[in-house]
């Protein structure tokens, strides 16, 4: 019989036990080794494993347990221990509060928006790598004590659970999360009720959201729920799945995620005294309508829509986490209009000026969509990519918005991602002494607080590279045989649910062998990660599979999305590829990839496969964390592997880039080089014993990973650099950017486009004694004399730059210098201002040099920023190109 009602009965807990309250609500256990082991204990069977929901476990106590715990006094000491140690964390000063001490301009405190969080397993807000950066970016801030609030949705089915069919296809459940046994607390107004944000819909609706709060250590993240009474059904399924639905329904995710994520933080900080952000920080194009509502806010001010975009600019920070147009959101100008126009959410803020955003308004654009990327874009004055090469790519990719910059000019910088270490060294690392990932403290408070990440300066692994080789290659295969042995009961309940009988599953015990070569691979299965290269000779693969002296094994899992029909046959085929009895105890597949797995597998694993189409892979973290347990990557050299490879720490897949035009030429090329290096120097070097039977070469690259590469890529790294980079520069020039200000700077902005046209090089000579011939001497001086026409503007309101540097044969100027001439006495009657300066000629062969004009402002983040230039046209002066002797 069906309940009508559902509702949770919460424990009482007896008043000793009080602290295990605070302790379950705030998810710093899912990263804190003693705060785990205390719930460990707490159970009463004691099987529960230790990063298990402490919120559900207590629900799940019975009284007579709560009251032996309540008379435990060894317990009540640990819980004392446990519970002041929180409290050391929250209220004492970190990494940020030391900055501040030492005269640091810092934010108050910064909004972080994202369309998920992967925080732990037992919060299911995310689907991949997005996700998990956004979770460990809050634990690092709040390790580093960085005034961060976060802000998502709340996904009442969060992201699909994944299982296989009898015959290899991946079937998506959705299972029902009830708020109440989450890690979760309503926010409530003084009056108990709880607080809601409310958006405006077309046709008089109204869509309805409470706020959750979830407790990342010192930070609040804020989750919106449509899932509300006031909400007709329609309304309240708007948070049902993430990435779910179609059009509509993600433009009003991203509607409550942006418009109503501000609302939330208000509500926050009205209710709490938390310091009001300075800058928001939209983590992907998802979260961009923030900025319109934070204009509509200053709109109520007294300031227009220009002077108060330039102060949402002035604050905002972008982070673009794909390389390709497709992986942002794009929308019909209609359904926006629709959306925010009079009848709509923003009344009063300009549909047209809106629509104009996130219009594509580039080379190869569509001028009929609206494009997330691009309003994020437009709206911060501060963007970057996930890693140095991902910026290069990202730089190319939206060039198209800042036309006549060359690529590398292009305001978009980067910070390469990292990952949380407390979250995810496994424990057995930490106890063998390795100080590798950025502690200047013992690694026991390391293991036990998170407190490592607080180091203002990342450290060298010293205290590894004392380790014996043979405690590490003891860690390295205890590590290994748990990882089989978790392969294993995830086998038998797979083919369980896949229709199996116990007669069928005797094989499960033998899948894996603790002392074969194990190599893992898993991620999100998008076509360009190339789930499937590995199977492109299945003959050679099963060789490697069964190789008589020097074998490997491979545990495969991921994920296709429920939309994506090509991805879910690639997980089909390889699948099937691992059902075949010749192979299957030497190849798996795991369903249902996640952060519960994911902790498991990177340790267990020798080498970390990542073998994406080049420059495709944004950044790729799932190697980092794999780094940090010693783990070795194989890894085309895409995203964060591109800058940080050293052949210390792992192998690097040669791509095709270039020479293959064909894909499936391109995936045989480079398959075929995969399989030589696993064939020809991986595993001999595994399987290379001394008389003792350790592979020294290979620990001393497990010893060179932990101890060299695992400092590089911490998240307390990444978000030091935000800070400093990013946040400390968006915050100084909100401050800067007063009403008064703001309305000059919009002004001078509007002046500037206005006379931009009728702004021009006219004219360029140089002195005639220089070049001669077409050549000139090498350290000889080039003065040069430039006509501009600067339209009506002052020569203050403009830069004048020669660029100059080497030529290719199309007169493209290479390692470009930029150097600014300088104002020579005023205009002619021409009204032409005369500039000059002098270009060292400090380098040999061809050579060039051309001249431009940028805007410039004391308020601009960067020339570039207005997307304006003049250049000399064919006509103008004596040209630029020279030779060097």
């Amino acid at each position: 019989m069906k309940a009508i009602r559902r509702f949770t009965v919460r424990p009482v807990l007896p008043e000793p036990l009080r602290p295990l309250s605070d302790l379950a609500r705030n998810l710093r256990w899912s990263w804190h080794t003693e705060t785990q082991q205390l719930f460990r204990a707490a159970d009463p069977e004691g099987r529960r494993p230790a990063d298990a929901d402490p919120v559900r476990l207590l629900g799940a106590m019975s009284a007579g347990r709560l009251a032996e715990l309540a008379g435990d006094q060894h317990f009540l000491r640990r819980l004392t221990e446990v519970s002041e140690d929180l409290q050391d964390y929250l209220r004492g000063p970190r990494w940020y509060q030391n900055q501040l001490s030492q005269g640091a301009e810092l934010p108050a405190a910064v909004a972080y928006f994202s369309p998920e969080f992967g925080v732990t397993a037992a919060l299911p807000q995310y689907s991949g790598g997005l996700g998990i950066l956004a979770g460990d970016h809050l634990k690092a801030a709040s390790d580093l004590g960085v005034p961060l609030i976060g802000v998502g949705l709340l996904y009442r089915h969060g992201y699909f659970r994944q299982s296989l069919s009898r015959d290899g296809w991946q079937q998506e459940h959705y299972p029902v999360l009830d708020p109440d046994e989450l890690p979760l607390t309503l926010v409530r107004e003084p009056d108990g009720t709880p607080g809601r944000v409310v958006l405006a819909l077309p046709g008089g609706r109204s869509l309805h959201a409470s706020v959750w709060l979830a407790q990342v250590g010192r930070v609040p993240l804020l989750l919106l729920d449509s899932d509300v009474e006031e909400n007709t059904p329609g309304e309240r399924d708007v948070t049902d799945r993430l990435y779910g639905g179609g059009s509509d329904h993600r433009l009003l995710q991203e509607m409550l995620l942006g418009i109503g994520g501000v609302r939330a933080v208000r509500t926050y900080c009205r209710l709490t005294g938390h310091p009001v952000p300075e800058v928001f920080h939209t983590n992907e194009g998802h979260a961009g309508f923030l900025g319109l509502e934070r204009i509509r806010e200053l709109s109520e001010t007294g300031l227009d829509f220009d002077a108060a975009l330039e102060v949402v600019r002035a604050g905002t920070v972008f982070t673009t986490h794909t390389p390709v147009p497709a992986g942002t959101d794009r929308f019909e100008r209609q359904l926006i209009a629709r959306h925010l126009g009079d009848d709509g959410e923003l009344p009063g803020v300009g549909v047209e000026r809106i629509l104009r955003l996130g219009t594509e308004t580039y080379p190869g654009g569509e001028p009929g969509l609206f494009n997330m990327a691009v309003m994020g874009l437009r709206l911060a004055q501060r963007a970057n990519g996930v890693s140095t090469l991902h910026g290069a790519v990202s730089r190319e990719m939206f060039s198209g918005l800042w036309p006549g910059f060359d690529p590398s000019e292009v305001p978009i910088t980067s910070v390469t991602n990292g990952v949380h270490a407390p979250t995810w060294v496994a424990p057995e690392v930490l106890r063998l002494g390795v100080r590798t990932i950025g502690t200047e403290r013992s690694t026991s408070a390391l293991a036990g607080s998170g407190a490592g990440e607080t180091s203002g300066t990342p450290r060298r692994g010293d205290g590894v590279a004392a380790v014996p080789d043979r405690e590490i290659w003891d860690l390295r295969r205890g590590l290994r045989e748990q990882l089989v042995t978790e392969v294993r009961r995830r086998l038998h309940a797979s083919w369980r649910r896949r229709g199996a009988g116990t007669a069928e599953l005797g094989w499960i015990d033998g899948a894996l062998d603790p002392d074969v070569l194990t190599i893992g691979f898993a991620r999100r299965v998008p076509s360009y990660k190339r789930l499937t290269l590995m199977l492109h000779d299945r003959d050679r693969l099963r060789a490697l599979l069964l190789h008589p002296t020097h074998p490997i094994q491979i545990v495969v899992a991921g994920k296709a999305h429920p939309a994506d029909d090509g991805g879910k046959r690639l997980v089909r085929e390889l699948v099937r590829f691992a059902d075949d009895p010749r192979v299957r105890h030497r190849i798996v597949f795991l369903p249902d990839y996640g952060m519960g797995m994911a902790q498991k597998l990177y340790p267990g694993c020798d080498v970390w496969l990542n073998n994406p189409l080049r420059p495709l892979e944004a950044c790729g973290t799932s190697g980092m964390k794999a780094a940090l347990n010693g783990c070795l990557n194989l890894s085309v050299r895409d995203g964060w592997w591109d800058e940080w490879f050293a052949p210390d720490f792992g192998w690097a897949i040669p791509t095709a880039d270039g020479s293959a035009t064909d894909e499936e030429r391109r995936d045989e090329l480079e398959a075929n080089a995969l399989y030589s290096l696993i064939e020809d120097r991986v595993a001999p070097r595994f399987y290379d014993r001394n008389a003792e039977g350790l592979p020294e070469r290979w620990i001393e690259m497990v010893r060179r990973t932990l101890v060299t590469l695992g400092p590089k890529v911490l998240a307390s790294r990444m978000v030091r650099e935000y800070v400093e980079r990013l946040y400390a520069p968006a915050a100084l020039a909100r401050r800067a950017l007063q009403p008064a200000a703001a309305r000059e700077l919009a002004a001078w902005k509007a002046r500037v486009h206005a006379a931009w046209p009728d702004v021009a090089v006219d004219h360029v000579e140089t002195a005639a004694d220089t070049v001669v011939g077409g050549s000139a001497e090498l350290g000889s001086t080039l003065a040069l004399r430039v006509r501009i026409a600067l339209g009506g503007l002052d020569p203050d309101d403009v830069e004048v730059q020669v660029i100059a540097g080497r030529v290719d044969s199309g007169d493209a100027i290479a390692e470009a210098r930029t150097s600014p001439l300088k104002p020579a006495g005023g205009h002619d009657l021409e009204g032409r201002w005369l500039y000059e300066g002098t270009l060292a000629l400090d380098r040999t062969g061809p050579y060039g040099y051309t001249v431009r004009v940028l805007p410039s402002h004391p308020l601009l983040a960067s020339g570039a920023e207005l997307g304006l230039l003049a250049v000399p046209n064919e006509s103008t002066g004596d040209g630029g190109g020279l030779l060097m002797r």
